[in-house]
């Protein structure tokens, strides 16, 4: 399965050690969202529907009420970059 760049971009920052917070609002919606990499440095790219989107392809997961992060599903989507560890 081929996706889209932006989405890529995202995978390479969490197959990296980052991951993805969210803040809701008093009706449990998503109000905020922050791509941080494993430095603490924040991702500005982020939007709801990328991280629908990959929520959807099942590249991400939370676990236990924590922060989203990478899935095998995702590591097996992201391609490979000569800067990935």
């Amino acid at each position: 399965m081929d996706i889209p760049r932006n989405e890529q971009r995202i995978l390479h920052l969490l197959a990296q050690g980052g991951r993805i917070e969210l803040e809701k609002d008093d009706n449990r919606r998503i109000e905020k969202l922050w791509c941080l990499t494993r430095d603490g440095w924040a991702y500005p790219d982020l939007t709801l529907q990328i991280f629908r989107s990959l929520k959807r392809k099942k590249a991400i997961a939370s676990s236990s009420g924590g922060p989203y992060r990478i899935t095998r599903r995702g590591l097996q989507l992201v391609r490979s970059q000569p800067d990935n560890r």
